[in-house]
């Protein structure tokens, strides 16, 4: 936890670095509603599969899937509904664009709390090829394989 500036990471999502190439990385708030932040807080969500779309000068992250609370009562939430982004009309009209003249997808990073609110990291992701994939495995065990042999010398 950072405690600077009140920043404590609930997840990463290791899946998007792997299969997509990364770049312009944003903050945006979430829409939440009921137990969904006691959910969050208790670390019941993930976020494999997830990706933003945009529709009506809004964005949405779909498949983004928050267990239901388990001390919830009948108005518990539904764990795969589409939930809304914060972020302002400049920066939704910016990543839209992307998505459409280049072939980017957004897809989600991080999620953290920020002095309590949830906060999610949202990043524009170009598809890695299956040889792209191969050389980052290649890259993890070489790295892995050094620092063993660092460790034992």
């Amino acid at each position: 936890m950072d405690k600077s500036e009140g920043i404590k990471v609930i997840l990463v999502n290791k899946k998007a670095s792997f299969n997509y190439f990364l770049s312009d990385h944003l903050e945006a708030g979430l829409v939440l509603s009921g137990t969904e932040i006691k959910s969050i807080k208790a670390h019941n969500v993930s976020l494999n599969d997830a990706y933003v779309i945009f529709k009506n000068g809004e964005a949405f992250i779909l498949n983004m899937n928050i267990k239901e609370y388990e001390k919830g009562t009948i108005f518990n939430h539904d764990p795969l509904r589409t939930r809304k982004l914060l972020m302002n009309k400049r920066e939704i009209l910016k990543y839209e664009q992307k998505c459409i003249k280049d072939g980017y997808t957004v897809v989600p990073t991080k999620l953290y709390l920020k002095k309590g609110m949830a906060k999610i990291e949202i990043a524009l992701a170009k598809g890695k090829k299956l040889y792209d994939k191969r050389e980052a495995i290649k890259e993890r065990d070489d790295k892995r394989n050094i620092d063993k042999a660092i460790k034992r010398n």
